[in-house]
C-alpha cells in the first residue's frame, strides 16, 4: 500500500483541481495515525480528548493544535536529526517564534505552486514569463521565512530575468523598486508585485513623499499577504487598496489577498482573479478543509456565521495536519472570508494545549 504522502503528491501533481472526499478522508486518517504515533506531545494532547486512531472515524474528529503551541515546542512527526528546513514566524509581537519543522519540502512546494497559479496567475499560460517585483527579502537572506521561500519558488518558475527581491538588510529598497516600476510600466511583460501589506505602505509612503505616480499596464496584478497592523499605525485593507490604485493605477479587482501562516504548508488566495464574476472569498485547495468553530466549545458554526478558523491541511505531512488558528472567519459558499483576530483565542487554546504537550515532553 502506498504511503499517504505518496498518494497526496500524486493527487497534487496529476489532479490539482480535483476535489475528492474519499481520497481526502483516507489520507487524513492515515496522516493522523502517523502523527499520533510519532509525535509524543501530540499523542498526549489527543489522548486527553479521548481521540486516537482507533476512535477517530472522520477528519472532522482529528484534534486541532492551536497555532500558539508551535511557539512552545517542536511539533513534528519525524526525528529531529532528519529536519531539512525550519520556517519561523516573524516574532514581531513576542520574543517567542513559532516553528514549522520539515523533513522534506516536496509536499510543501507541491501545494504552493498550483494554489499560487490559480489565485494569482489564472489568466496566464504556464510558459508566459512574469516580471515579479518582490517586496520581501530573498530566500538566501531570510532562509527561515516561508513567504520568501514561496516567492523564491515562484520566481524560479515564472519570473523573467528582471524579476528580483527588493528588501535588503531589513530595508525596502524604494529607489530601486520605483525605478523598476517605471521600467515595468512601458513593458508588454505581465507585471506582478508581491509583499506584505506594510511593505506596500512603505513603498507608497516613499512615492507620496516625492509625488510619484506610476501607471502600470492593465495586465499588472498585486498580491498582498496581510499584516495591516504596523508598529506606528494601522491601516485597513480598503484604504490600502485605494492608495495602491491612486499611486500605481492597479484597481482593487486586480489585487489578491493571500491568507497563510508559517504553521501551514498550504495558502489561500482571493478568487477575485480566478472567478471575477463571483463574490471575493478565499479559495480552498482540494487537499485542505476549512471549518469555523465556536472558540469555547469547538463546535462548528453554521455557514455564514462567524467562528474561529480551523484548518485540516494534508500538506502538513511531517507536522500537525489539523490546526486551530487565532483568526475569525465565515464560510462563504465553497470558500471563506477572514474577518480578523479572535481576541484571546490563541492564548486560551494555547495555554491548555501547551501545558498538556509540555507535560508529555517531560514525561
Amino acid at each position: 500500500m502506498k504511503s499517504p504522502e505518496t498518494e497526496l503528491l500524486r493527487w497534487m501533481r496529476l489532479h490539482p483541481d480535483e476535489r475528492d472526499e474519499k481520497r481526502f478522508e483516507s489520507i487524513a486518517l492515515a496522516l493522523f495515525a502517523h502523527q499520533f504515533e510519532h509525535c509524543t506531545p501530540y499523542r498526549r494532547f489527543c489522548e486527553g480528548r479521548d481521540r486516537t486512531p482507533e476512535t477517530v472515524q472522520g477528519w472532522m474528529e482529528i484534534p486541532a493544535v492551536p497555532t500558539g503551541a508551535f511557539k512552545e515546542l517542536r511539533l513534528a512527526s519525524f526525528p529531529e536529526e532528519r529536519t531539512k528546513h525550519v520556517f519561523r514566524t516573524s516574532g514581531t509581537t513576542t520574543n517567542q517564534r513559532g516553528e514549522l519543522h520539515l523533513e522534506s519540502l516536496e509536499a510543501y512546494e507541491a501545494s504552493l505552486v498550483p494554489s499560487f497559479e490559480r489565485g494569482v496567475l489564472p489568466d496566464l499560460a504556464g510558459d508566459v514569463p512574469v516580471r515579479m517585483l518582490l517586496l520581501a527579502p530573498s530566500p538566501e537572506a531570510a532562509p527561515d521565512s516561508s513567504l520568501s521561500h514561496m516567492l523564491g519558488v515562484m520566481q524560479r518558475r515564472r519570473g523573467d530575468t528582471e524579476s528580483r527581491f527588493f528588501v535588503e538588510d531589513g530595508e525596502l529598497q524604494t529607489r530601486a523598486l520605483t525605478d523598476a516600476l517605471e521600467t515595468a510600466a512601458i513593458t508588454a511583460i505581465p507585471i506582478l508585485l508581491c509583499g506584505t501589506a506594510f511593505a506596500f505602505v512603505h513603498l507608497l509612503d516613499a512615492m507620496q513623499a516625492t509625488g510619484q505616480h506610476v501607471v502600470l499596464p492593465a495586465n499588472a496584478r498585486i498580491m498582498e499577504t496581510g499584516g495591516f497592523k504596523g508598529r506606528a499605525r494601522a491601516m485597513d485593507r480598503s484604504a490600502l487598496y485605494d492608495w495602491i490604485t491612486d499611486r500605481l493605477d492597479v484597481p482593487d479587482e486586480r489585487i489578491v489577498n493571500q491568507y497563510g501562516m508559517t504553521e501551514l504548508a498550504s495558502q489561500f488566495y482571493d478568487t477575485i482573479l480566478s472567478r471575477p464574476e463571483e463574490p471575493r472569498r478565499k479559495r480552498i485547495p482540494p487537499w485542505v478543509r476549512v471549518r469555523m468553530v465556536d472558540p469555547e466549545s469547538g463546535t462548528e458554526v453554521a455557514n455564514g456565521e462567524v467562528g474561529v478558523i480551523r484548518i485540516v491541511d494534508l500538506a502538513n505531512t511531517g507536522s500537525m495536519l489539523a490546526i486551530q488558528t487565532a483568526d475569525l472567519g465565515a464560510m462563504r459558499g465553497d470558500g471563506f472570508e477572514v474577518l480578523g483576530r479572535a481576541q484571546g483565542a490563541e492564548a486560551r487554546g494555547c495555554s491548555i494545549a501547551a501545558d498538556e504537550m509540555l507535560s508529555a515532553a517531560r514525561s
